[in-house]
């Protein structure tokens, strides 16, 4: 079992997903994609960190899973392709290996990498704008007056992010098992919720 959580800026996503995560007893994996990429390709995190989760300024490499699939196991990729694509590509190897054992995987197309796993879970989590506001000042410490700006740039490069190197769109809910207003549950009981479903589905 892999559960993927794709989710707005401010809605809590993460720390769901973290979590949910330490309730299973189960991997979580957010940033640590990063540190792994960089392991592995032996770039450094800090230039990973700056296209993380944001899609090629060009139109040089149009990728798919077909494409993607194609990354040697040595992780031989051109130096020729954007960095972004680079990171992408890494990631998805990476996400492909850790989900053979059960974890929670947030962001980074985590559930069209895996679309052909009959046990991926995917998740969307999302909530109004106040909401989102107050958690991003509160967890986040943006500034209040700052917040609303930072919540519409983060949305939308992620939601370009999932479309450039996806097939879908971003919070479309035909895309999820299950979309959740964390917004109207708080945190604790987005956790409960999400493990009622998945005792629903007979994967708990």
């Amino acid at each position: 079992m892999v559960i993927t959580i794709a989710r707005q800026f401010g809605s809590g996503g993460r720390e769901i997903g973290k979590r949910l995560a330490d309730e299973l007893g189960i991997k979580f994996y957010d940033k640590e994609l990063i540190t792994l990429a960089a392991k592995e390709s032996g770039i450094s995190p800090e230039i990973f960190e700056k296209v993380d989760e944001k899609a090629t300024n060009s139109l040089l490499y149009s990728l798919s899973i077909g494409a993607a699939s194609g990354v040697s196991g040595a992780y031989g990729i051109s130096p020729q392709i954007p960095m972004n694509d680079r990171l992408f590509l890494l990631q998805h190897d990476i996400i492909k290996k850790v989900s053979a054992k059960p974890c929670v995987i947030v962001g980074r197309c985590a559930d069209y990498v895996l679309s052909d796993r009959v046990d991926c879970i995917k998740l969307f989590i999302y909530a109004d704008i106040q909401k989102r506001m107050k958690y991003a000042i509160d967890v986040y410490k943006v500034p209040k007056d700052k917040a609303v700006n930072v919540i519409q740039k983060v949305d939308k490069t992620r939601s370009n992010y999932y479309n450039y190197y996806s097939t879908g769109k971003w919070g479309d809910p035909i895309n999820y098992n299950l979309c959740i207003n964390s917004g109207e549950l708080g945190v604790s009981r987005c956790v409960e919720l999400i493990e009622f479903y998945l005792r629903q589905r007979g994967m708990l």
